[in-house]
């Protein structure tokens, strides 16, 4: 596959795109607005979505890692927004940040190392699903959650471990944990590790040690 070595990128806290999984983004800024007009233009249509170190600021630091998505749907509202939903293709790590004229950020990647994401979906041989089910329930009983159950059950191990991965609600730092765990099995264990910290209170000194 021809992957581009620049892509605009979306600084977005804690909206976490994984391969082979689908993220809907509500578009309304205009740079944003400008980033997906232009992308619409390109050939391959991928925007980067990659977490902001920092919330404050037009041009915060980013993290290293992200994961870029193909536009594969959109529909505009009568006000001039946009309804999307980016594809997970790969995860890329930045190089620099491009300077230029566009009025959103763009990076040159480096797609070395992500091979997998290209690949087939993966498997978690030692996933109990019982175990991690009984868990997610009393996860969202803690927090007033609510979901799909019967969904839950019947998707594939790396459906429902990335669905909740990028749907929980976790901290950017987390969320970031989550994004470059080097294979399903790890991002299994990650997330059950958030969540069982979250049930017992732990904070982010907590979890990071």
């Amino acid at each position: 596959m021809d992957l581009p070595e620049v892509i605009p990128v979306f600084p977005l806290p804690g909206a976490l795109l994984l391969p082979r999984s689908r993220l809907p983004l509500h578009i309304f800024e205009p740079r944003y607005l400008a980033m997906l007009d232009d992308s619409l233009k390109t050939s391959h249509r991928l925007i980067g979505m990659i977490q902001p170190q920092q919330s404050e600021g037009d041009a915060p630091r980013l993290y290293r890692i992200g994961c870029a998505g193909r536009l594969t749907g959109f529909s505009e509202t009568e006000d001039g927004r946009y309804m999307i939903t980016l594809s997970g293709l790969s995860r890329f790590r930045v190089v620099d940040e491009v300077e230029g004229f566009t009025p959103y950020r763009r990076c040159r990647i480096d797609w070395a190392g992500f091979e997998r994401d290209l690949g087939p979906q993966e498997k978690d041989t030692g996933f109990d699903r019982a175990a991690f089910l009984a868990l997610l329930e009393r996860y969202f009983e803690e927090m007033g959650l609510s979901t799909d159950w019967e969904g839950l059950q019947e998707a594939d191990d790396e459906l429902l471990i990335n669905s909740l991965s990028m749907l929980c609600p976790f901290e950017v730092e987390d969320k970031q944990a989550l994004l470059e765990a080097p294979s399903l099995q790890t991002r299994r264990e990650t997330l059950v590790t958030l969540i069982e910290f979250a049930l017992r209170g732990g904070g982010l000194e907590e979890r990071l040690q």
